[in-house]
């Protein structure tokens, strides 16, 4: 497939619980457009900012059916969806699986676009994807953080 956007993703957290950051690197293919995105949040998981940072990304696209590769160095993220396990989760009705809020906006975005995976090895001089560490890490050291309401909601903190 000819991709028309590379979206580059980063999860972090300060803690795991802790608070976390995403970050993400938009390119579109060929033309040298390029854009960032990244959010902090005062509590939440590694794993969630993984996946949320994938889902921004794709939500980010403005038109239907796009060709899209989607960088990560998640395996979590990137195998759940390559050897179809999240698509298992979702017939069970994702039944003890952590996330599910996450994985049900993941599918919906998901199936609007064409999209590939590509797993790259983390703190490993991928630009794009050393940048979106960047991202995320500065994500969660901001001093005004969102708050991930389902997940304090499910873990009883929320305040």
């Amino acid at each position: 497939m000819s991709h028309e956007v590379y979206i580059f993703t980063d999860g972090s957290s300060r803690g795991n619980p802790g608070n976390g950051g995403y970050g993400v690197v938009m390119e579109l293919v060929g033309t040298g457009y390029r854009k960032e995105f990244y959010e902090g949040f005062r509590l939440t998981t590694n794993n969630r900012m993984e996946l949320l940072a994938v889902i921004v990304g794709l939500e980010k696209l403005k038109k239907p059916q796009m060709k899209v590769l989607v960088v990560s160095d998640s395996k979590y993220v990137i195998d759940a969806v390559t050897k179809g396990w999240v698509f298992g989760w979702e017939k069970k009705g994702f039944a003890g699986k952590k996330n599910p809020d996450l994985w049900m906006r993941f599918l919906k975005i998901y199936r609007k676009h064409q999209v590939d995976f590509k797993w790259v090895k983390g703190h490993n001089n991928h630009p794009q994807n050393e940048r979106c560490d960047e991202l995320a890490v500065m994500a969660a050291l901001q001093p005004k953080l969102s708050i991930d309401a389902f997940y304090e909601k499910e873990e009883g903190t929320l305040l």
